[in-house]
């Protein structure tokens, strides 16, 4: 039944509200199940009497219902098609309609569908934004040409396929006059009204669009419809590189204005274009080149030019990279003009740094950092100087070392002119990029990192009297940055003096200090051993925790004790470094780090502080676990429930990681109390719909199974359990689990419990079979019947399985066997699988009726595939001793996405079999063993094998 509009309306603007989110976002959840939702909620964002705010949620709830309820992974619809041609044929109209907030939204609305629809399912969206195009109707055209680029954008971070540019054609064909076209109609619009404010703002946002959209058609291949205009094309972009109008200028230093955004993304195409089709682009540059170099000279420090000046830096950079162009640099004048013009005012202190390094320190840190999103003017610049570096080596460095010593001599009395003198030693002494890992690999040979140092730098890190916070800054990063250019006796010196500025009363100084100091740590040498390990740290690793944790707790409101994650980074290294090491102060940790819990919960908005924070944790249960894990357990057992209780979805996959880790530690005895009160929700399918729980949750049930088999046959849960493997085993994503899921119930639950549900088990795994299933579901189906063939002594075994598929379809074994089992075992890659293959042929070739009677020619196959695994003996080796923990790269993981595995609690791998050390040596002894029970049986099969196979049996029987 469908719901009332006013109903739903009310339910988003509930969600807006603190106290009632929780239980608007459930009734939410229940209102998607019915019929027509979407379109229910396109009816609220296109009802302009209703209040901006609740389009708006509106607007971001149908972005939401779209991303997950409009295809399934297979890319079939999960809405009825009816319903999906109402979205396609509305959606376009509405966002053109919709104030520009809300088209924001429905655009990524749009580029999902896209993504699964676009082009072949949805041919028709092309020519419906073309004929909306108008010669002068600015909101429309913003409107069009926003779901435009909204869909194109996709194309520019793709490798290039036969798909790709077909798609690309497509659009091409239809789009690419009518767009020119626009190009034209807009650049004559801001010229009619070039006296307008209003209006010439309003054109000016439409050819920002233009010039983005004008990047994503480029972005793979330039458009043959671009290439025969390129002329008139590079006149006009020419035109809006160098346009001034005051009426659009704005007062305000901080806010950039249109024509900068403009500018700037012309900067951008001028880039791809230079870079990507210089034969064709070539001859254009020239005018551009000088254009940007003018204005480069005579732009102001203001914070509103600073993506202008480096997207026009990033342009030049790539001018610099050119064989053609870059030889107009090599000229001493030309280098010096380039460094006093250039490169010194951008990478200069400004007021606007300033402020922001006492104001907002943590914004500071952010932008400063190498590797952060935020294109600063300092890095474009010193960017440029080392492409051009790279180029002319010799001659960059001996001018750039003149400024540098003109400023380190100024320097002397202003501290300003020091920080000008170090920023420029750093720009010429890297090459290369600044590595997140080991900072600065190469160093200029020209210059002397260390000896800069001690002479230069040193001091500020050492001394406080009178030494600017922006100074101890500059020396902690430098040491930062050529981190892997000490020795390690040069870094014992600096070290002591490092940890000291932890101690500072500057916010930035102590965080840098704790940056550093985090990198130090897990700098490793090539053989990949940590440079500084447990014994440097010891003596001092709990005072420096107890203080870092006491940064971290300055303040405690949720959001500003969340807001430093480079502490948390830091708190999280010392416990890794450290290892069983803080066996003497767990206490003391788990203290701080429960208290964190209980405070961030209710409100997570740092999703790296909490990333390592949860990290952090996993490091005190894997390490701090030495007496066993009770202790632990009752710690951690009501703070983390309660996440779960309270649905901290942020949360809970990392807290069901960390329940798991600390049952597989002790994976035998019974199940402590609590977990069996979490075994009830965990059977819940409603708890499995969340994306990013299915892997934790089946890490969880996996390890809770063992230890509560009697129970859970008990409570008749067996059912419900395998509910849960078969939505898993439904999934491409979560097949994986299903697998994983599987293995623990038939390695926990005695035969008899397994038998009057095996034969479904196997129904739902050739049915999967017999689709077009992954190589990687193919393995784990291989892996399956390894594990239960091999597991004779618990009365499952070859026999077992065999039977269980007669009962399905006679001599289907036969099929499976020869087309996937057999030919799919040679491409188990892990040691423990192919260890297990083994094992599991061996015991088949000894002890299986079917194999020695039905399957006489199976027998010598098995026989056959055995070998050839015995070739290359299988080494298993413990997963002991592997402390050094390469956390995920926090960036790269898509935060509150979903899933995020902690590396600190990671599984280890499971050996079956870890008793049988001398594979060869166990084969030989179970064969032996076997042809005497068989009273010499096994050795009258060895006529079923290639005379070749035979010799090489005679070894194990001989």
């Amino acid at each position: 039944m469908a719901s009332d509009l006013s109903q739903i309306a009310q339910l988003l603007d509930a969600t807006l509200d603190p106290v009632k989110h929780k239980k608007a976002e459930t009734a939410l959840k229940q209102e998607e199940k019915k019929p027509q939702f979407s379109l229910q909620l396109l009816k609220i964002v296109a009802t302009d009497t209703l209040e901006n705010k609740t389009r708006l949620s509106g607007a971001l709830c149908f972005k939401n219902f779209i991303r997950h309820n409009y295809v399934d992974e297979e890319g079939n619809y999960k809405i009825p098609i009816d319903e999906v041609n109402t979205i396609k044929q509305e959606l376009i109209g509405l966002m053109i309609a919709c104030p520009s907030t809300i088209q924001v939204q429905l655009g990524e609305a749009i580029s999902i569908i896209a993504d699964s629809d676009f082009w072949v399912r949805w041919d028709t969206l092309v020519p419906d934004l073309v004929s909306r195009l108008s010669p002068n109707n600015f909101k429309i055209n913003n409107g069009v040409l926003e779901v435009a680029h909204s869909i194109f954008i996709r194309w520019r971070p793709l490798f290039r396929s036969d798909g790709l540019y077909t798609e690309i054609n497509h659009v091409l064909n239809t789009f690419a006059v009518p767009f020119l076209n626009l190009l034209s109609a807009t650049d004559q619009q801001i010229e009619a009204h070039a006296n307008d404010k209003v209006a010439l703002k309003n054109y000016f946002d439409t050819l920002s669009l233009i010039i983005k959209v004008f990047y994503d058609l480029s972005c793979q291949d330039m458009p043959p419809q671009f290439e025969s205009n390129l002329q008139h094309i590079s006149t006009l972009l020419h035109k809006y590189l160098t346009y001034e109008n005051p009426l659009l200028a704005t007062d305000d230093d901080s806010e950039a204005s249109i024509v900068e955004t403009v500018k700037a993304d012309i900067c951008e195409v001028l880039q791809l274009y230079v870079t990507k089709f210089d034969d064709d682009f070539g001859r254009y540059a020239q005018v551009f080149i000088n254009s940007a170099w003018n204005l480069l000279s005579a732009i102001g420090p203001e914070t509103k030019y600073d993506n202008l000046v480096s997207k026009a830096l990033q342009f030049l950079t790539a001018i610099a990279g050119s064989t053609t162009h870059s030889a107009a640099f090599n000229n001493e004048n030309v280098l010096s003009q380039v460094v006093e013009k250039v490169v010194l005012p951008n990478v200069a202190l400004r007021e606007s740094d300033i402020e922001l390094f006492e104001d907002e320190p943590i914004e500071y840190i952010r932008r400063d950092l190498e590797g952060s999103d935020t294109d600063s003017r300092r890095r474009a610049a010193t960017d440029f100087l080392r492409q051009l570096q790279g180029r002319f080596e010799q001659l960059v460095t001996s001018v750039a070392g003149r400024y540098i010593n003109h400023y380190l001599e100024q320097g002397k009395t202003n501290w300003k002119d020091k920080d000008t003198a170090i920023s420029l030693f750093l720009s010429i002494a890297a090459k290369g990029s600044v590595t997140a890992s080991h900072g600065v690999k190469t160093v200029n040979p020209l210059v002397n990192v260390v000896d800069f140092f001690q002479q230069h730098v040193a001091n500020d890190l050492l001394s406080d009297a009178g030494i600017e916070p922006i100074s101890k800054v500059d020396a902690i990063k430098y040491l930062y940055t050529f981190r892997s250019q000490l020795t390690k006796e040069q870094w014992q010196a600096a070290f002591q003096p490092l940890i000291q500025n932890m101690g500072s009363s500057n916010y930035v100084v102590y965080t840098y200090a704790a940056i550093c100091v985090e990198r130090l740590l897990f700098l490793a040498d090539d053989s990949g051993n940590r440079i500084f390990g447990r014994a440097d740290i010891e003596p001092f690793a709990k005072d420096l925790l107890d203080h870092l944790f006491k940064l971290v707790e300055k303040e405690n409101s949720p959001a500003k004790m969340q807001e430093n994650e480079f502490l948390m980074r830091c708190i999280m290294r010392v416990l890794i470094v450290m290892n069983t090491g803080i066996d003497g102060f767990v206490d003391m940790v788990l203290d701080h780090l429960v208290g964190i819990t209980n405070i961030i919960k209710s409100n997570p908005s740092n999703p790296r502080f909490y990333y390592y924070h949860f990290e952090a944790v996993g490091a005190v249960v894997n390490y701090g676990s030495s007496s066993g894990t009770s202790k632990l357990e009752e710690r951690l057992w009501q703070p983390f429930n309660l996440v779960i209780n309270e649905e901290v979805n942020e949360f809970v996959p990392y807290v069901l990681q960390i329940f798991a880790k600390l049952l597989e530690l002790n994976p035998s005895g019974a199940l402590p109390n609590h977990y069996q009160a979490l075994l009830p929700p965990l059977i819940i399918p409603t708890l499995w719909d969340t994306r990013g729980n299915s892997h934790a949750l089946t890490r969880l049930l996996s390890a809770i199974i063992p230890r509560a088999t009697g129970p859970i046959v008990a409570e008749n849960q067996v059912q419900p359990i395998l509910g849960i493997f078969q939505n898993l085993l439904r999934g491409k994503k979560t097949e994986q689990n299903a697998y994983d899921l599987l293995e623990s119930i038939v390695l926990s639950f005695d035969k008899t419990v397994l038998e009057p549900y095996f034969k479904e088990i196997l129904n739902l795994l050739f049915t999967k079979l017999q689709g077009n299933p992954s190589d990687s579901y193919k393995l784990r189906f291989v892996r399956f019947y390894h594990l239960v063939s091999a597991k004779v002594e618990t009365g499952l075994g070859a026999d077992f399985f065999v039977s269980q598929v007669d009962q399905i379809q006679d001599k289907l074994f036969v099929q499976i066997y020869l087309t996937i089992i057999l030919p799919t075992s040679e491409q188990l890659v892990r040691p423990i699988d192919r260890k297990l293959a083994v094992v599991s042929f061996a015991k088949t070739m000894g002890d299986s009726a079917a194999f020695a009677q039905r399957y006489q020619k199976g027998w010598a196959f098995t026989c056959e595939a055995m070998l050839k695994m015995l070739v290359n003996v299988p080494k298993v080796t413990s997963g002991v001793g592997d402390d050094v923990v390469n956390e995920a790269d926090v960036d790269d993981i898509g935060f509150g996405m979903g899933y995020t595995a902690l590396n600190t609690c990671r599984k280890l791998i499971r050996d079956d079999f870890a008793e049988i050390q001398d594979i060869n040596l166990w084969v030989r002894q179970y064969l032996l063993d076997a042809n005497t029970r068989h009273n010499g049986a096994i050795a009258s099969y060895m006529d079923r094998l290639s005379p070749e196979a035979r010799g090489a049996m005679m070894t194990y029987l001989g």
